[in-house]
């Protein structure tokens, strides 16, 4: 899609403005799961919510003034909710997955119908941010096992 007959980044006819970015972890599917569910990992990436549940249709509000509906969560693979601050006209979509990849994990963040290019650039560097974040959890993780097989 074009403005002004020039491409512009991110831009899609269907979706709006849009970012995704992921990473690959040194971990199993199943721990990718469950570290991007965990209450820890939630509040990286969604921002503080007392008593979420992961259900479809649970509406939630997190203490930054964020709030949205789930609208499909697939154990182990992907979550797909609704994410609106304040001030917003319209909702984003926002969607978690975790892709298998031999044996690593990656962990992918998508964020469609961004209002505007500038939302889109600060989507892409919190979502950056949320992935260096787990990259320390992940990296704690491994150097707590390793202590562990140390005689």
């Amino acid at each position: 899609m074009a403005i002004n007959d020039k491409k512009v980044l991110g831009l899609t006819k269907s979706a709006g403005f849009e970012i995704g970015v992921r990473k690959s972890f040194p971990i199993s599917h199943q721990k990718a799961w469950e570290l991007v569910t965990s209450p820890e990992v939630i509040n990286l990436w969604l921002g503080k919510t007392p008593h979420l549940n992961l259900v479809k249709g649970e509406r939630y509000q997190t203490d930054e003034g964020i709030s949205g509906q789930i609208k499909v969560i697939n154990p182990g693979v992907n979550i797909r909710l609704t994410w609106q601050p304040k001030g917003w006209s319209k909702a984003s979509t926002v969607q978690v997955r975790t892709i298998p990849n031999g044996n690593k994990t990656t962990i992918s963040f998508h964020q469609e119908n961004l209002p505007g290019e500038n939302e889109r650039e600060a989507r892409q560097r919190y979502w950056q941010k949320v992935l260096a974040g787990i990259q320390i959890l992940v990296e704690r993780e491994i150097n707590t096992e390793a202590t562990r097989l140390i005689p």
